[in-house]
């Protein structure tokens, strides 16, 4: 890849991690501004929507940021088609609201009474556009970076962003009915959602990749339910668990995108999923840094699943002292493109 060029051996420590194995060092993703090149402005489209959806936009943006980084060890250029957490509703017919750094949908299903059935179609503005997107990006990116799948909150998530978060919660209690028949039909719905924009990458590209930055020979995506925060452990294995299970099993490669301390009391279903690859810990805003939580990691490790952990570079030497490296991928950013070598070297000594 231009902007790789050890692609090759990334692609082989990946390969191994997923196997919970190590090759030469433990797996670090490290970036780094790029020596020697400099920044350069790009036109702005005056529109906030456009700057979302303006195809040819959205990819100088993201080849400028890919120009201008350094990737090294198992860290790589990666775009995917972004319009938001919340698309997956988008593409069942609710409206997209954007902003500078994301986008919410309007919840669709005032009631349930008189909510029209579930549909997707084909011809969704949205739908469409991740496709577009997808096509556009896979001509620019041959031999320069790799094409992911969008952000595909499907499940609870989806349903939370059709219904609203507030009334999803009585409707667990009150109308568990309606849920789980609103899962019957956005479980397999995902499967199609992942599936056509999967086979357009692979006409072109080996493997897949999303907005977690892992590469996977297979079909992979870290799945997630941020609504699960808001619920109790046993609601979490009769409302989310058998969605989340599906995916898992379906998948080549999985991870759970497991999202500040909220998510923790559902964190044993999760480890006795035997298909589940690893788990993605995220501390969240105002918790303590990745570095504090060794018992949690430790635990995790026992399960036998892998780690992928957002750290600072100065923090992987004395975890590393503490937890095992193998099916740990760091990730973390240096100030120059120098130092980020510098810590690759120092990985293989730690590995010895």
């Amino acid at each position: 890849m231009e902007f790789k060029p050890d692609w090759e051996e990334a692609m082989r420590r990946f390969e191994a991690w997923w196997e919970g194995e190590i090759l030469d060092r433990v797996c670090i993703q490290v970036t780094a501004p790029r020596a020697g090149a400099k920044p350069r402005s790009l036109p702005v489209p005056a529109r906030l929507e456009e700057r979302w959806t303006n195809i040819e936009y959205v990819l100088d943006v993201a080849e400028e940021r890919m120009r201008t980084t350094f990737y090294g060890g198992e860290a790589f250029p990666l775009y995917w088609p972004n319009l938001g957490p919340d698309v997956f509703a988008a593409y069942l017919g609710a409206e997209l609201i954007f902003a500078e750094g994301t986008s919410w949908a309007k919840p669709l299903i005032e009631d349930w009474a008189t909510a029209p059935p579930l549909r997707f179609d084909r011809e969704n503005r949205w739908w469409k556009l991740t496709l577009q997107m997808t096509e556009a990006a896979l001509e620019r990116a041959l031999g320069r970076y790799f094409v992911g799948l969008t952000d595909l909150h499907g499940g609870l998530d989806a349903l939370a962003a059709l219904r609203g978060q507030q009334n999803l919660c009585l409707d667990l209690i009150e109308r568990p009915d309606k849920v789980k028949e609103a899962m019957a039909f956005l479980t397999p719905l995902w499967f199609t959602i992942y599936e056509e924009p999967h086979r357009l990458i692979q006409r072109k590209l080996r493997g897949s990749s999303t907005w977690i930055g892992l590469w996977s020979p297979g079909k992979m995506y870290p799945v997630s339910c941020d609504f699960i925060c808001l619920i109790s452990p046993s609601m979490g294995r009769e409302f989310v668990l058998p969605d989340i299970v599906a995916e898992i099993e379906w998948l080549d490669h999985s991870i759970y995108h497991l999202d500040g301390p909220g998510a923790l009391p559902h964190l044993d279903a999760l480890l006795e999923i035997p298909q589940l690859g690893g788990i993605q810990w995220v501390p969240g805003a105002g918790s303590p840094p990745t570095r504090e939580w060794v018992p949690l990691l430790k635990r995790i490790q026992a399960a036998g699943k892998n780690l992928h952990l957002g750290v600072a570079p100065q923090d992987i030497e004395s975890l590393l002292e503490q937890i095992s490296p193998r099916g740990v991928m760091f990730r973390t950013h240096c100030a120059s493109e120098q130092e980020a070598r510098a810590l690759l070297k120092q990985a293989e000594r730690w590995a010895k």
